[in-house]
């Protein structure tokens, strides 16, 4: 009888997020009344379907050790990486004892606090049988341009253009392989991407439109104004 397939989340929190400007990385913002980073894994342990979430954190950050939620049961604490990549592969590295390989790894930005149940249950119910795994996108509803310099070179089909969300969902023993054969390539940021240069070719599911990144600081009261809406 063969074990049956669990799912892991993993958070890559090392990033200093310079855009926003701040005197901290971003997922250490205040959000109504909490940090980005604990709303986010509230968001998660919520969803009730994760095994455990792995935090890849910066070995040097001294914010993460006070909150709260880092000593949370189901919450594993991995030391982070240079780049994203790094991270998400030292994550899966700590729970090599005890994922399996055709688990499944659900890889989410820290600075994602707005994800629904809702959406992560329909990104695992429509991947959960596929070979390969995918992403939760949205396509485009603007013009795209192509640019060189400040001049535009080209117009894009935009039917064909999608906006990578997360989380990303592959299995475990897959990912761990591609981030390994990739260590390094600057061209790799995000999960599929590295399975894009395996030759693989990872889903598109369509998320919803208010699982924004906070990258700059008028993103802040736009998440929070989202997480009243929902």
């Amino acid at each position: 009888m063969t074990d049956p397939i669990k799912f892991w989340g993993i958070v890559p929190a090392a990033g200093v997020g310079k855009r926003m400007q701040a005197n901290r990385p971003k997922q250490y913002l205040g959000l109504a009344g909490k940090t980005v980073i604990e709303q986010t894994l509230s968001r998660l342990l919520q969803a009730n379907v994760f095994e455990a979430i792995v935090v890849a954190v910066s070995e040097q950050d001294p914010y993460w050790p006070d909150l709260a939620i880092s000593q949370h049961a189901n919450i594993i604490t991995a030391p982070g990486g240079k780049e994203r990549a790094d991270s998400v592969l030292s994550a899966l590295k700590t729970i090599r004892d005890k994922a399996s390989d055709s688990d499944w790894v659900l890889v989410h930005d820290a600075a994602r606090p707005c994800i629904t149940t809702t959406d992560i249950q329909y990104l695992i119910d429509s991947l959960v049988n596929d070979d390969v795994g995918g992403i939760l996108a949205l396509s485009s509803p603007d013009t795209l341009k192509r640019v060189q310099g400040n001049c535009i070179t080209e117009t894009l089909d935009r039917s064909h253009i999608w906006r990578a969300l997360t989380p990303q969902m592959f299995r475990y023993g897959m990912l761990k392989i591609a981030l390994e054969e990739t260590e390094g390539n600057p061209s790799i940021t995000d999960e599929a991407s590295a399975l894009e240069l395996k030759g693989l070719q990872p889903k598109i599911v369509e998320g919803r439109p208010d699982n924004i990144k906070i990258t700059r600081p008028e993103d802040l009261p736009l998440a929070q104004f989202y997480m009243e809406q929902q």
